[in-house]
């Protein structure tokens, strides 16, 4: 099963920069957060990455 993660990040997306606002199961409903929490700004990006869950991995 994949899940996606939404974080908010800089503009060059450094891994450090990274803050997570949420899990979610797809990729259309972590977008629609953001744009709701308006996390979309000049000085930021948003980042989704999906993952598998249950399995071990560094993201």
């Amino acid at each position: 099963m994949k899940l996606f993660i939404l974080c908010q990040t800089d503009v060059w997306k450094s891994k450090a920069s990274r803050v997570c606002f949420g899990v979610f199961d797809t990729r259309n409903k972590a977008i629609d957060s953001a744009k709701w929490q308006q996390l979309f700004n000049c000085i930021s990006e948003v980042v989704v990455l999906e993952v598998t869950l249950n399995a071990f991995e560094e993201i």
